[in-house]
């Protein structure tokens, strides 16, 4: 569940009644000013009930606003180039001729919708990239908590790597970035233990020095020497007379 699908549920929660598409718009605010779940619910529990009403209200006044001068400009364009002649009542009879120039209600009425969908898809567009970017970020913050214990250059160009894919369009669904976390979480436990494999390699030699074909250091056997000459020469000795 992305950041903005977090904080609607909250909002939904909190305050039953309200317009879910106003408190899907209001979700997606919040999710430019938090980055976790606790401080969402932090922001939502400081809320009221009068400020969350008041904010989707103007939200609905600002989107039926522009939805009506687009209609309005778009039927004032079309009244401007034709002819529009009222259908009469069957009641009286016939059905009016129709002349050039001259359109029906439906055509009239499908004209409308998508001069409605021309207008608002600056919207409709600004609204996109602001969910992407929330996600995005969102799903950063997760690879650099999966990052703690790297080095520090390996977590530079993971993040990086990321960084210049989210550029480009970044991950096709939350499927194709949680493949591409566990291949990160993979690359890191390898680096790791290369690491630590290389420290192993790298501890300084024994201070009795390196071992002969038999496993035994040069100090060792040479203090192991030294002990048996000692114990001949005892035993060659004997009692004074």
């Amino acid at each position: 569940m992305t950041l903005v699908e977090q904080i609607l549920a909250l909002l939904v929660t909190t305050f039953q009644g309200v317009r879910k598409d106003g408190l899907n718009q209001l979700a997606r605010s919040l999710a430019l000013t938090v980055k976790t779940e606790d401080e969402a619910k932090e922001v939502v529990g400081k809320l009221t009930a009068d400020q969350v009403k008041a904010f989707v209200s103007d939200w609905r006044k600002d989107a039926d606003a522009e939805i009506t001068k687009a209609n309005q400009t778009y039927e004032n364009g079309l009244k401007a180039k034709y002819d529009f002649v009222e259908k009469k009542n069957p009641d009286e009879g016939g059905t009016p001729p129709a002349s050039a120039g001259t359109l029906d209600a439906a055509t009239v009425q499908e004209m409308i919708t998508n001069a409605v969908k021309a207008a608002t898809q600056g919207l409709q567009t600004e609204v996109a990239n602001l969910k992407g970017s929330a996600v995005t970020a969102n799903r950063r913050e997760t690879l650099v908590k999966e990052l703690a214990d790297a080095p520090e250059s390996f977590k530079t160009r993971v993040l990086k790597d990321f960084d210049r894919m989210a550029a480009l369009g970044g991950f096709s669904d939350e499927n194709a970035f949680n493949e591409y976390l566990t291949e990160t979480k993979n690359d890191v436990a390898a680096f790791g233990q290369e690491l630590a494999d290389r420290g192993l390699s790298l501890h300084e030699k024994p201070v009795l020095g390196s071992p002969n074909k038999d496993g035994v250091s040069a100090g060792v056997e040479s203090y192991i020497q030294a002990k048996a000459a000692e114990a001949e020469n005892k035993g060659l000795g004997g009692k004074e007379v």
